[in-house]
């Protein structure tokens, strides 16, 4: 099994989004010693810019026109991380909230490769995906909650339910996701309960995720919520 695993933090070994998938990475190793990883971290990679050069390549690509010897080049990079996400049997990502969204390197990756004809399809009237990948686990962290009725509603969430979309149109066919809130705050110990409340959740969701057909995981923890959108949502409550 080819595993990508994303990582979008720069915090690395401090970060809690990298500490949870790795975490979870390790409990389906220790299950299946045959994953092969590729860890694409979004800080390490040396993203090339999606400039003047890298947009001329995505419209001579989609119309099957000669590149100029610049956008070859770029063009060549965008291929090789396209690649790893064609070679992907399973994807684990996980990333920060950074102002209501994603971290900018994130959506940098994210431009770079949805491209059309490579991981997604647009006939003009419709998107269709190209990936073929069975399973995937995003984790969210952030450092508040977010609920009706205060100053930061759900409506506010720009990071989960546009990565959530995005992994899906491009051919993720079950995913499941694991937000948790108040991972970081004035009150360490509400965070650290947060995040063990986030390690069991993934912890779960190994079998599931190692098995070849789809299955709905079961949550027995009350503040473990799975919605219809296969929403897995950790929330401390008093």
């Amino acid at each position: 099994m080819k595993l990508l695993e994303i990582q979008s933090s720069p915090r690395g070994e401090s970060s809690d989004s990298i500490s949870l998938t790795k975490s979870f990475i390790e409990a389906c190793k220790s299950d299946n010693d045959s994953i092969v990883v590729d860890t694409l971290n979004v800080w390490h990679e040396s993203l090339p810019e999606f400039d003047y050069e890298a947009i001329g390549a995505k419209y001579r690509a989609v119309k099957h026109e000669t590149m100029t010897e610049a956008e070859s080049n770029v063009w060549e990079r965008i291929q090789s991380l396209i690649q790893r996400f064609q070679n992907a049997d399973r994807i684990v990502l996980g990333t920060p909230m950074w102002n209501f969204g994603l971290p900018y390197k994130l959506k940098q990756l994210i431009d770079l490769v949805a491209q059309r004809n490579y991981l997604f399809t647009y006939d003009g009237k419709q998107y269709g995906p190209l990936l073929n990948v069975d399973k995937a686990v995003a984790v969210y962290t952030r450092g508040s909650r977010y609920l009706e009725g205060t100053p930061i509603p759900p409506s506010f969430d720009y990071q989960a339910p546009y990565l959530d979309f995005w992994l899906r149109l491009i051919g993720v066919r079950d995913l499941r996701s694991v937000i948790v809130d108040n991972a970081w705050n004035r009150d360490r110990q509400e965070s650290e309960v947060s995040l063990a409340s986030g390690k069991a959740a993934l912890e779960k969701l190994v079998d599931w995720f190692l098995a070849s057909g789809r299955a709905i995981p079961t949550c027995d923890d009350a503040d473990l919520r799975i919605g219809g959108t296969a929403l897995c949502s950790l929330e401390n409550r008093p």
